[in-house]
């Protein structure tokens, strides 16, 4: 079995461009989630960890920050996740992989082990993914399975709002969900996902008073600072409102169900 990772990341954001390879601690803010993805232990070559991003030239320079690391490229369609996905898992002959999202920089490592674990536990599940933990550190595990089930079954192509409904929200995949492991996981009220500026100086706040390079702090430790220093979780938190509200208004999704009729995606 071959497994990878799969990041979808485009430098053309509408709120905050070109956010992947702006630096904190001296490093592309990519290079710090790759960081996270290559520490998982079912990653064995950086070379599996695949950055799925447009054929848009605007994401040349990604590609060069990406290959930089030693990670892999895959260029798809702009709007398209789910066939970015499929055609990088057919591509790179992926049985599985770990998925985490371009935005999402304290992606926790150790949920992608415990995904990826419960994935590789039956062939029944196609997919698993954690709820409870910040929003922004939730990582997802699916098999080839998974993917192909989804593709047969969506119908709308601009799915980069709310793409892993699909997966977890039609009925086609047999999907399960992990609980934090403990309270030392949990804060109900930390936006750990990067969409403005105010996220920016969060993240900056948070990799300044625990990044060391060549290590990898966990979620723990995330949680820990958050705790001790509450005025952090105060930077971002005027944004988080209107990042719902703009979710929401974006994400309009349609599928096949499994007697062929046409839905819309409840949530």
């Amino acid at each position: 079995m071959k497994i990878g990772a799969l990041i979808p990341i485009r430098l053309a954001s509408e709120r905050l461009p070109r956010k992947a390879i702006m630096t904190i601690c001296d490093r592309p803010i990519v290079h710090h989630l790759l960081d996270r993805i290559a520490a998982c232990r079912h990653i064995d070559d950086a070379k599996n960890i695949v950055v799925c991003t447009t054929t848009d030239s605007s994401d040349d320079e990604l590609e060069e920050v990406v290959t930089e690391y030693g990670a892999s490229v895959f260029r798809g369609d702009r709007d398209d996740i789910l066939k970015r996905f499929g055609d990088a898992m057919a591509h790179f002959e992926f049985d599985a992989v770990v998925q985490a999202d371009g935005d999402d920089p304290l992606s926790a490592t150790e949920y992608m082990d415990l995904t990826m674990d419960r994935l590789l536990e039956s062939d029944d599940i196609d997919i698993v993914t954690v709820a409870g933990v910040p929003l922004g550190t939730a990582t997802k595990s699916f098999s080839r399975a998974a993917i192909e089930k989804v593709l047969a079954s969506y119908l709308t192509t601009e799915n980069d709002t709310g793409f892993i409904d699909f997966f977890t929200k039609t009925g086609v995949c047999e999907h399960v969900e992990l609980a934090p492991t403990g309270e030392h996981h949990i804060h109900t009220t930390a936006r750990l996902t990067l969409d403005y500026e105010e996220d920016l100086q969060f993240f900056t706040a948070v990799f300044e008073a625990l990044y060391q390079p060549g290590e990898v702090f966990d979620l723990a430790a995330v949680v820990t600072l958050l705790n001790g220093q509450p005025q952090l979780v105060e930077i971002n938190q005027a944004v988080d409102e209107e990042y719902w509200q703009r979710w929401h208004s974006k994400r309009s999704l349609k599928f096949k169900d499994r007697d062929g009729n046409v839905r819309d995606i409840d949530g």
